[in-house]
């Protein structure tokens, strides 16, 4: 009788890659996940694919930022290595590559800063909302769009099968699916962070890859927490300009926007269980206070009902391990 079936088939497992060797990090808000160098990172990919995990998903830490991103989008960038040896070495898993540049510019932004607009104060005696912001980050969209489609181009160069932009620049969909096309990639699919919200839940993740905005927030091009049409249109948006998949992130605060996105268009809806949702359940279980296999089971379990056929998730290796139980 039971209505929705959590399977291994729909989990995609994400991992950050650093330059150097022999290297595991511990990614301490991150229980249990870590920054590898390239030969650890193919050991973990090894072992994703033994657990029937389909799919893996690739962040990059480069040893120098600039405030283009140049590592994003250069040949012998860290994503770029590590998707050539997984597609040497691991050969049958879907490699996807995160297509953004926060990870790799010296700003911490997505995207090429165009100015900083000064804000104006709180009235006296009403808290600060936006404590500690410098300012309204403007980016420059077009200079963004031209450094996305590079770095879409160079990771199918080096062997990724999938692409996910993330950076949420307008257009970033269509100026990818051009570039690609125009250069014989038109089979490579396009997964769209289509509604990626302005979340609290990303803190551990900007730990993991070491892309905390340096100054001001990302409020100006991610979706605010509080909307719901917005999300539906800027989805509808992406579908327009080419996505083959689309992406809700947040999941869990966002169960309502996968089931909307579900019933208005016909194609694969991803979403993205983040990092502040892993780290919450690894820091109650560690404190005793709930069940973590139940508990984790149960949240997927939700994402999936709400409407997700794909789950990006730091539980798919624990989880994989459960269900093959089953």
């Amino acid at each position: 009788m039971r209505e929705t079936q959590l399977s291994v088939d729909s989990l995609v497992m994400p991992f950050f890659v650093r330059e150097g060797k022999n290297i595991k990090k511990p990614i301490v808000s991150l229980p249990g996940n870590y920054q590898f160098s390239i030969d650890n990172l193919i050991k973990e990919v090894k072992a994703a694919k033994s657990l029937g995990i389909p799919a893996v998903l690739l962040f990059g830490i480069p040893d120098k930022k600039d405030e283009f991103g140049s590592g994003a989008f250069a040949k012998d960038g860290i994503v770029q290595k590590a998707i050539s040896a997984i597609k040497v070495k691991v050969p049958g898993i879907l490699v996807i590559g995160d297509v953004c540049l926060c990870e790799f510019t010296s700003t911490g932004h997505c995207g090429v800063i165009k100015k900083v607009t000064k804000t104006p104060a709180c009235p006296a005696g009403l808290p600060d909302r936006q404590a500690g912001r410098q300012g309204n980050v403007i980016i420059d969209n077009e200079a963004t769009l031209d450094l996305l489609s590079r770095t879409a181009l160079s990771l199918v160069e080096a062997g990724a099968d999938m692409v996910a932009p993330s950076a949420m620049a307008d257009g970033q969909v269509r100026a990818i699916r051009l570039i690609l096309d125009s250069n014989d990639y038109s089979q490579v699919p396009i997964m769209a962070y289509s509604a990626k919200y302005a979340s609290g839940f990303y803190g551990p993740f900007r730990e993991a890859a070491q892309s905390a905005p340096k100054f001001g927030n990302r409020k100006s091009y991610q979706l605010d927490p509080a909307n719901s049409r917005e999300a539906l249109r800027e989805i509808l948006l992406d579908v327009q300009e080419g996505a083959d998949i689309i992406m809700v992130k947040p999941a869990l605060a966002y169960l309502d926007i996968i089931a909307k996105a579900k019933e208005k268009i016909n194609l694969p809806i991803a979403a993205y269980n983040v990092s502040g949702e892993f780290s919450m359940v690894k820091a109650a279980a560690k404190a005793g206070w709930i069940d973590e296999k139940k508990i984790t089971l149960e949240i997927l379990n939700a994402i999936k009902r709400a409407g997700a056929d794909i789950i990006i998730s730091y539980h798919s290796m624990e989880v994989a391990k459960v269900l093959r139980k089953l």
